[in-house]
């Protein structure tokens, strides 16, 4: 077996080093980053370094960034703090907005992914002042981007208010959040190499949100309990290195364009989804025709590759996703789709070796007998 080799990084990207020194250095200090003295004082320091780190990334300020425990908890604040009680969500978003709402309406997409905007149009005809709509930046699964501009435009002059989940966007395409005029945004930090357990909640101007965790004034008295501030710190060095690290991530999608056209060339019938479309530069799913996604992730994790299957928030089983689905995928073929997905800590070769291995069990299914 090679050596292995992680591509699973929409799940979880590994810890940066800094990131970990930077956790490590924080547990070691003493405060409460709300107490007044010394020990408060230098805890609550960590703390603002890391919000204004966050803040230079997604392009907005400070003051705006609301710390929550992960991506998860800032969607909920979202969509249950912004108390409107008509919500639209588009048919492709992660489990933490899909499941907030019982009631919430489904915003179709095309084919390719992307948000029908006349759909999006007709159904704010309806209570528009009273309507919040969200819709993620970049998919989890499949990378494509969403017209966030179009949306948020769009939303505003009716008079709704626009949640867009950036969880997987962040660090992986330019976000100024002051431009996009997003009334609110979520980002977590173990998506960009940062700990697990930390996250924000980005408001836009003017705006604020009902504070759905009670017990204390933090955040500005946005969401209440005493701060994680290891977490914090380790997430605030891993925004600043994603900024810095930004355009290279961005011109290395040519890796990931030649991996996939190498395997649509041996697999005849094989499918990219969202590849006609704009996307992060580090995300693919594709289709292996006639051998189902479980086999696929078992065979190439024996051989040393860590692929996923969808999300990684389903309880650790292999389920057939409802993205590739509301894409227009029938169930056999939405069965048959992996993801890959690279990052920081990812090296120029790691996409061609996959590439081979994939292509090397797509011709084994041959002698396997049906």
């Amino acid at each position: 077996m090679n050596s292995p080799i992680y591509l699973d990084y929409n799940a979880t990207a590994p810890v940066r080093p800094e990131a970990i020194e930077a956790v490590t250095t924080a547990m070691k200090q003493t405060g409460n980053p709300s107490s007044i003295h010394t020990y408060g004082r230098s805890a609550r320091r960590l703390v603002e370094d890391a919000r204004a780190e966050i803040a230079s990334l997604m392009g907005t300020k400070p003051a705006r960034i609301v710390f929550t425990s992960g991506g998860t908890e800032a969607n909920n604040l979202a969509l249950r703090g912004a108390e409107r009680s008509r919500v639209l969500i588009s048919s492709i978003e992660h489990d933490s907005v899909l499941q907030v709402h019982e009631g919430a309406i489904r915003i179709p997409v095309d084919t390719h992914g992307r948000i029908d905007l006349n759909a999006l149009e007709d159904l704010l005809s309806v209570d528009p002042e009273n309507t919040l709509v969200s819709v993620m930046m970049a998919n989890n699964e499949t990378g494509v981007l969403q017209p966030v501009k179009e949306i948020v435009s769009l939303a505003h002059a009716k008079g709704a208010l626009v949640h867009c989940d950036a969880v997987q966007a962040a660090g992986k395409t330019d976000i100024n959040c002051e431009e996009l005029n997003m009334d609110f945004t979520t980002i977590s930090s173990h998506k960009m190499g940062g700990p697990q357990g930390a996250g924000a909640l980005i408001l836009g101007k003017g705006l604020e949100i009902k504070s759905q965790q009670l017990g204390g004034g933090q955040e500005r008295r946005r969401r209440g309990g005493t701060e994680n501030v290891p977490g914090i710190a380790g997430f605030g060095v891993a925004a600043r290195l994603s900024r810095e690290g930004l355009a290279e991530i961005q011109e290395k999608s040519y890796l990931r364009d030649a991996m996939e056209q190498k395997m649509l060339a041996a697999a005849p019938g094989a499918r990219v989804f969202g590849a006609e479309v704009e996307r992060v530069p580090n995300t693919t799913t594709i289709t292996m025709p006639g051998v189902p996604s479980d086999t696929q992730l078992m065979v190439l994790d024996l051989e040393g590759y860590a692929v996923s299957s969808g999300s990684a928030c389903s309880s650790g089983k292999v389920q057939t996703s409802h993205v590739l689905k509301a894409m227009g995928a029938d169930e056999k073929t939405a069965g048959e789709a992996i993801r890959i997905s690279t990052g920081w800590a990812s090296t120029d070769t790691d996409l061609d070796q996959f590439a081979d291995a994939w292509i090397a069990l797509f011709k084994r299914k041959g002698e396997r007998p049906d």
